[in-house]
């Protein structure tokens, strides 16, 4: 896969880019340059191993954000679970001061924040794009909601 580039496999053809941020265990400031570079080592052979491609990492003292593109076999907590399991291994693994640090237990917090990521389109250009397919006379909305609700 190259970098927010359409991907193509034999019957389909997609590009889904996300934004994933995740903190660290008790939002603790463990996000040293050693620990830095072990989290990019790890993404680089997870690269290797899944299709999953990082775009970019960024990190500050206790929180990291990822961008990157996958495929739509895997779900976007699968993905999450997939990184976060990974490199909390390989940290531990190779920096143990960081494992004393969080008391042994896990080196990211429980949750995360995923979000998907348009590069060509936003809402309202997919929806003209989306009326504008057929015949004028011919379109009709079936439904149109203003706000997603989950709850």
């Amino acid at each position: 896969m190259s970098p927010s580039e359409h991907i193509r496999k034999s019957y389909n053809v997609f590009l889904l880019l996300y934004h994933l941020e995740c903190s660290t265990k008790y939002r603790r400031f463990v996000l040293s340059p050693k620990v830095d570079r072990i989290l990019k080592q790890s993404c680089l052979s997870i690269e290797d191993r899944y299709e999953i491609q990082f775009i970019e990492i960024e990190s500050d003292k206790n929180h990291v954000h990822f961008l990157l593109q996958s495929v739509p076999t895997y779900s976007p907590s699968k993905i999450a679970r997939t990184i976060k399991s990974i490199t909390d291994r390989e940290i531990f693994s190779q920096a143990p001061g960081v494992k004393r640090a969080l008391w042994g237990g896990c080196f990211w917090g429980s949750g995360f924040y995923i979000n998907t990521v348009g590069q060509y389109a936003n809402e309202e250009i997919i929806a003209n794009y989306v009326k504008n397919q057929g015949k004028e006379e011919e379109y009709k909305s079936l439904y149109k909601t203003k706000q997603l609700r989950f709850f």
